[in-house]
């Protein structure tokens, strides 16, 4: 598949975005100003994501006179981050539109069938009738995406949008192969999985890093 042609696939092209992007990367990078630029890049990619929101018009006054100008609906919306990395990038989402509903998936990598096992699911009785943006800062075999994904639609939802910050292209292959429907949106394309199902060159293990639990620096 060519993922840089694919019509649901957008893979962000922005100097700021690469710069925070590789100081993620780098393994000196430490806990608070990893979690300050995981939020920061998502501060980019959800407003590269979010640009297909409509609006309506609301009746406002300026210091001159009434005018009738253009409001989000934020009850329409609903981000949904993946436990416990995807926690991360809420923050940043919510900044960009305060007083957003949110959900909860829970989910975790088995080390030996590298397969996504659940273990917590927290939505809105009303998510069908949002726009859901599931957060998720990595992309590697695609597993954890795709049963979240899966998670959603069977609690109702319909308007699914996902956003990684890096992924894998078999990542990518895969979801878009399991949902070739859903947007998704991508900070930075990487090169591969290695045997172990880690991206590289990758950033480490993004949860880990965000809540320093570990000294570590795979994926």
């Amino acid at each position: 598949m060519a993922i840089k042609n694919h019509p649901n696939v957008t893979i962000l092209d922005h100097p700021l975005l690469k710069h925070k992007i590789t100081k993620l990367r780098d393994k000196t990078t430490k806990t608070n100003e990893f979690k300050s630029l995981v939020r920061e890049v998502s501060i980019l990619e959800g407003y590269e994501a979010l640009k297909h929101l409509k609006t309506t018009l609301e009746e406002i006054e300026t210091p001159l006179e009434k005018s009738m100008e253009p409001v989000v609906d934020r009850k329409s919306l609903c981000f949904v981050p993946i436990l416990r990395a995807g926690l991360g990038m809420v923050e940043g989402m919510l900044e960009l539109v305060p007083g957003c509903t949110c959900g909860h998936i829970g989910l975790y990598r088995d080390e030996v069938t590298k397969e996504p096992v659940e273990y917590y699911c927290k939505l809105p009785s009303d998510i069908s009738e949002k726009n859901v943006y599931l957060l998720d800062p990595m992309l590697a075999t695609g597993g954890s995406a795709i049963d979240a994904v899966r998670i959603l639609k069977e609690h109702g939802a319909k308007r699914i949008t996902f956003i990684s910050i890096i992924a894998a292209p078999e990542g990518v292959e895969a979801f878009c192969k399991a949902y070739p429907d859903i947007p998704l949106v991508i900070g930075a394309l990487d090169r591969c999985l290695d045997e172990r199902a880690y991206i590289c060159p990758g950033l480490g293990d993004c949860g880990d890093r965000i809540f320093g639990t570990t000294k570590g620096t795979t994926s």
